[in-house]
């Protein structure tokens, strides 16, 4: 049943991707045109300088970021998000919004080109998603095979995400400013922090004895099995084994702990963090991350596969959504480029976080958080970063 399951998600992920590149190309092309004659011409900011090289989508004057910075950035984005299942979207939306300078390009016409710089903003949205997307592919792989993937969980989140991946791009595609994109962006992230935080403290970590044990088990077995001390009996109990599966409960043990949960509310939690991922462009790991940790009550040793396996599901309709019924461009050399270094980093983040202790990978969470929180809230909504880089 799991392997059907399997070949059935991987089958229906294919498709997404062949649909996109076979529909979107044409009508994505006619949308840059149709902004770029709706933009100024001319040599300042705010105005297409027609003579400038062709940058980012073609357009002439815009940047188009290093190759090497697109691989090395790329590393970092799956590594983090195969690593913690989130910030994979953060991390992408920093790199394009600041690394590359897509919101400084796309900020000069807020008042000369609205058009130009609302498709803009949705062209970082989805290219944070081909990020992350990939990156969920991996992610979902490699952590099924090391039992660290609660297979029932994913499916139920992705199956809740699927509607709220769909409506929100065709809500809101060419409607949202670069500038509110960026304030709500940082305050979901700021948001969330508090919530990974809490879960560090001993009040936090005393509501998560389940999960404490369970985190507790895993580092002995990989402390036993590299000193060679692993036993027959530890052997049996490794990895997400499946105990009961209704429609109303769903029991697994993982490491001799044993969980439940009832597969209802991850279908709705999933719609709800579907929608907020889809709108801020992102994969909404930073939100499944806290719903499985501090709702189902996971260890975050289980938490980064299961993540990665909603994110994924909902990354298919998302970019399905954006690129074919809205026509959203985007820029297949930067977003390929940055594949590269996406590939690398989520085949490396499954086989260090075994060696990172449970709670300090919760704590790498909030720090990411607070920092990307308090960038893009003050940037967004004062027009200054208060954390490097300033301005």
């Amino acid at each position: 049943m799991q392997k059907k399951t399997w070949i059935l998600i991987g089958l229906l992920t294919l498709v997404g991707v062949v649909v996109v590149f076979m529909l979107a190309p044409h009508a994505m092309a006619g949308k840059v045109e149709d902004a770029i004659a709706k933009t100024p011409v001319g040599p300042g900011p705010g105005q297409i300088n027609l003579e400038a090289p062709k940058g980012l989508l073609g357009i002439p004057g815009a940047p188009q970021p290093f190759w090497l910075w697109c691989i090395l950035w790329g590393i970092w984005v799956g590594w983090i998000f195969s690593t913690v299942g989130a910030f994979g979207g953060i991390m992408a939306g920093v790199g394009h919004i600041t690394i590359f300078g897509l919101r400084g390009y796309g900020a000069t016409f807020k008042k000369t080109s609205p058009v130009m710089n609302k498709m803009l903003t949705d062209t970082i949205r989805v290219s944070n998603q081909f990020l992350v997307g990939l990156s969920a592919i991996i992610s979902s792989i490699n952590y099924y095979r090391m039992g660290r993937l609660v297979l029932p969980l994913g499916i139920a989140l992705a199956i809740g995400s699927v509607s709220g991946a769909f409506i929100i791009p065709w809500l809101t595609a060419g409607k949202i400013k670069l500038s509110s994109y960026i304030g709500y962006f940082g305050l979901a992230v700021f948001a969330i922090a508090y919530v990974l935080y809490y879960d560090t403290t001993e009040k936090g970590q005393a509501r998560k004895k389940q999960a404490k044990a369970a985190a507790k088990a895993f580092e002995d077995s990989v402390r036993a099995k590299r000193t060679g001390e692993e036993t027959a009996q530890a052997e049996e109990l490794t990895g997400a084994k499946i105990t009961q599966f209704t429609l109303t409960r769903v029991r697994f043990t993982f490491y001799g702990v044993e969980f439940s949960f009832n597969p209802l509310w991850p279908i709705l939690g999933g719609f709800v963090i579907a929608s907020i991922s889809a709108f801020l462009g992102v994969g909404g790991g930073f939100l499944y991350v806290p719903y499985c940790t501090a709702i189902v009550g996971l260890p975050m040793y289980l938490v980064a596969g299961t993540s990665a396996l909603a994110v994924l599901i909902s990354m298919v309709v998302s970019i399905f959504s954006y690129m074919v019924v809205k026509h959203v461009p985007v820029d297949f050399l930067m977003v390929g480029t940055e594949l590269i270094g996406i590939f690398v980093g989520s085949i490396v983040g499954p086989y260090t976080s075994k060696y990172i202790p449970d709670i300090w990978l919760k704590r790498l969470f909030v720090v990411l958080a607070l920092y990307v929180g308090l960038r893009y809230v003050s940037k967004g909504f004062f027009g200054y970063s208060i954390v490097p880089p300033f301005g």
